[in-house]
């Protein structure tokens, strides 16, 4: 068979490719896979690598080509926001799967209500943030930016409790006294 190893892949292709991905790593014998790989000291993108080069050849893609278009999606497609919306999702999920693998089941699970609570609180300090001008709005942005940096970007970091909120909105408001 003669595998497609020019030009780059079509967006349906793409799509096949991350629908497929995303079926085949929600499956529990490639859930095992991974996770064996894993025991084994193997890295677990080694197997959602392998993963990916078995779905182009069930497409007649030859699997080397179809990796190097998939390092030139985000050039080839940037003005395709619904593709890249897409494309970051499959990325997503491979990370996925991969710390599901290494840290197995039950510390997986515990990691992903951690996440759910925390974009839980992040939405709720959105929604408080929009009641705020858009000057302060920036300001309250600008203070979780700096304080993500300070910690090394950890998920914690993103939160503004909403004392903080109206402290950082007060200081805006009434600049620090300076004696002339």
């Amino acid at each position: 068979m003669e595998y497609q190893n020019s030009g780059m892949l079509s967006k349906d292709q793409l799509v096949y490719l991350f629908d497929r991905f995303a079926f085949l790593t929600s499956q529990p014998e490639v859930k095992k896979r991974i996770a064996d790989a894993v025991n084994d000291k193997q890295e677990a993108v080694a197997v959602t690598t392998a993963i990916q080069e078995e779905i182009f050849i069930e497409m007649g893609v030859d699997p080397q080509f179809g990796l190097a278009c998939l390092g030139k999606v985000n050039m080839a497609y940037e003005n395709d926001q619904d593709l890249m919306i897409q494309f970051y999702g499959f990325v997503s999920k491979e990370e996925i799967a991969c710390e599901e693998a290494e840290l197995g089941p039950e510390k997986f699970a515990v990691r992903m209500e951690m996440q759910q609570y925390l974009q839980e609180q992040e939405l709720e300090m959105l929604k408080h943030m929009r009641k705020f001008h858009l000057d302060d709005q920036s300001a309250i942005l600008e203070k979780i930016h700096q304080q993500m940096e300070e910690a090394n970007f950890q998920p914690e970091a993103s939160l503004l409790s909403a004392e903080q909120i109206q402290d950082i909105v007060r200081r805006r408001v009434s600049p620090v006294f300076q004696p002339m």
